[in-house]
């Protein structure tokens, strides 16, 4: 494990090298927690972690977007979901990244539809880039979202309230907690383990945005592992 962590620290801190800018400490919080991340969730194998972090790197711009960017033009509102903003709509909204979370995310995962800001509060933020409020084991559907998280780090034994307070899966105490627990939580270990990138990226995205951009990911940190 010391050296499977050792190498991780060494690739993290070449391919993520401004990821510190907006989150002080996150690069030396991922690599502090590396070590009972790892161990819990059984990640033993370089191609695990450059699977894993090739994913990741693509999903928060290598830390620079450790929260979902929801800035968008008219254009860019009508053009990423057309079904919720038409017409004069996209043109109020543009530049208001609140209203958009809430419009967008609202009454869809499990999120409350607006004037609930629930779009808001639980957009995409961590490493894995969690999004909507979600539910817990046992409502019928397998975990999702935050609630989902939540429990999966209550299970681990992780002292923190995500729901209370979304913006701590940002935290570098425990985004990497965060951002490998939402990747076993969506079915993605499987996949990582085999080298799979096609199946890790549907697992995790829910279809394949910016497949080349991840797979080029997978290759940089798998030569920065050694594999």
């Amino acid at each position: 494990m010391t050296s499977l962590v050792d190498s991780f620290s060494g690739a993290l801190r070449k391919l993520w090298p401004h990821g510190d800018q907006h989150v002080p400490g996150l690069v030396d919080g991922i690599v502090a927690s590396a070590p009972a991340v790892f161990d819990k969730y059984g990640v033993v194998a370089p191609l695990t972690v450059a699977m894993m972090f090739g994913q990741f790197s693509e999903e928060c711009g290598a830390g620079l977007e450790m929260v979902e960017n929801l800035n968008y033009s008219a254009q860019g509102l009508r053009r990423t979901w057309p079904a919720h903003f038409r017409g004069s709509m996209a043109a109020r909204y543009a530049h208001n990244p609140r209203m958009i979370a809430d419009v967008a995310y609202g009454g869809r995962m499990h999120n409350a539809p607006p004037p609930s800001d629930d779009g808001w509060d639980y957009r995409g933020r961590g490493p894995s880039q969690v999004t909507g409020k979600g539910n817990k084991a046992g409502a019928g559907e397998p975990p999702s979202g935050y609630l989902g998280l939540q429990e999966a780090l209550t299970a681990a034994g992780v002292d923190v309230d995500i729901i209370e307070d979304p913006d701590l899966v940002c935290d570098p105490r425990y985004a990497l907690w965060c951002g490998v627990a939402d990747f076993v939580l969506c079915g993605c270990l499987p996949f990582a383990e085999s080298g799979d990138v096609l199946n890790t990226t549907r697992r995790l995205n829910g279809g394949t945005i910016g497949l080349a951009e991840r797979e080029q990911w997978t290759r940089e940190w798998r030569r920065a592992m050694g594999v």
